[in-house]
């Protein structure tokens, strides 16, 4: 909704008036209309819509396997556990690499990176840590994750980030084996050469609610 400064409209108004009638008010009304006018332009009013925040971004998808699960088994245990890797092993990855935590989704977490270099070393260091960790662990007590990992364009708000590139990493991830990377084939085309790892081209993949079939690599950590 437009926010009209009525005190200064009123302002204008009854300066004119009291200077001698209705063409001084006009001409007291001209100024502010301008005025108002170029507000409303700054603001983006008048285009048909609002402008929207965009930027390319390396986006980084993760979730735990098998969280319902355990929750239904162990609700404490496995919260206090998830907790634990968190504090432990994702967030000083995440840090170290120049991520930005979009949003923590309960078993599962967005993140956005500037590099694609970084969001993909970022990706294997967190499931090296969490492998490490996890060792003497019960395999029914183990937080495991999958990862998807996209370079693309993003609409940007206040504490979230949209688009079709956010839509794919998470496709991605769900294609992820436990404990695995996928990443897009555009992605990969910017990263490759820089990161040691064996990589698996799993070829062109058609993924939940997504129109045209991507093509995906997938990573293994321990490699």
């Amino acid at each position: 909704m437009l926010e009209v400064p009525w005190p200064d409209l009123g302002k204008a108004l009854v300066t004119g008036l009291l200077a001698g009638g209705a063409s001084i008010a006009v001409q007291c009304l001209v100024p502010f209309t301008v005025r108002a006018l170029a507000r409303l332009r700054k603001r983006g009013v008048g285009d048909g819509a609002m402008r929207v925040e965009r930027r390319l971004a390396a986006i980084l998808a993760a979730d735990v396997v098998g969280y319902s699960r355990q929750m239904v088994a162990d609700e404490e245990g496995t919260h206090t556990r998830l907790l634990s890797y968190r504090r432990e092993v994702i967030e000083p990855k995440i840090r170290e690499h120049r991520g930005r935590m979009v949003k923590n989704t309960g078993d599962g977490a967005l993140v956005e990176f500037g590099s694609i270099v970084d969001a993909v070393r970022c990706a294997l260091e967190m499931q090296r840590g969490i492998i490490a960790r996890n060792a003497g662990v019960l395999p029914t007590r183990r937080i495991e994750l999958r990862i998807g990992v996209n370079l693309g364009d993003v609409i940007v708000a206040a504490d979230d980030i949209y688009g079709h590139g956010v839509n794919l990493a998470v496709r991605l991830e769900g294609l992820a084996p436990p404990g695995g990377i996928c990443i897009s084939a555009e992605a990969w085309r910017h990263a490759r050469g820089t990161i040691a790892a064996e990589v698996i081209d799993l070829g062109e993949q058609q993924l939940k609610n997504i129109a045209d079939p991507a093509h995906v690599y997938t990573i293994a950590p321990a490699a």
